[in-house]
């Protein structure tokens, strides 16, 4: 039987290839050892980075809820505040309602009076009427309810003022409901 030399198998190798060949699985070893400690460090430097995210993200819900809380608080004691103001108008209201044998001018005078508060109130809480009547229409003050036909006012002008308006600082709170001259004569 002869043998295919292409293909014949090589024979065991001698000694020093034996030699050779565990020194190369030593280093193979030693890098394997190299890659599982850095694999281990890798793995607790993830597992701190997750914790450390799971406690910002904790952090940052408390500080969520607790800004939610504290800007509720904010808006109760600014409502109490305006509230303490308009008080003492409810009593006058109430103290005007019980009056007996008042007469006409008197109970003018007192609901006149009544208003003067109510509006005292509203400029010390920032709350300004808005001017409409004589004034040019500006429809981010006014609501125009109906447009009027006329030769004596200016084209566009207010004529005069159903509603009042108010505004709060530079904020809209309402617009002025009113009735606008529309002069075909320009």
């Amino acid at each position: 039987m002869r043998l295919d030399l292409d293909h014949e198998l090589p024979e065991q190798g001698t000694a020093d290839e034996a030699g050779a060949m565990e020194n190369q699985s030593q280093p193979m070893t030693a890098a394997t050892a190299e890659l599982d400690t850095e694999l281990d460090r890798l793995r607790s430097e993830r597992a701190t980075y997750l914790d450390r995210l799971a406690r910002l993200q904790a952090e940052f819900d408390n500080y969520r809820k607790r800004s939610a809380r504290e800007q509720q608080e904010f808006r109760d004691y600014a409502l109490v505040d305006a509230l303490k103001q308009l008080l003492p108008i409810l009593d006058s209201l109430d103290r005007a309602t019980r009056a007996e044998n008042v007469t006409a001018p008197d109970f003018r005078a007192g609901i006149e009076l009544i208003d003067r508060q109510f509006h005292d109130v509203l400029s010390k809480l920032n709350v300004e009427p808005i001017s409409a009547a004589g004034n040019p229409f500006d429809p981010t003050l006014h609501q125009a309810i109906q447009m009027v036909e006329t030769t004596e006012e200016k084209d566009n002008h207010v004529l005069d003022e159903l509603q009042r308006g108010y505004r709060l600082r530079d904020r809209l709170l309402r617009p002025a409901m009113v009735r606008v001259a529309s002069n075909p004569k320009k």
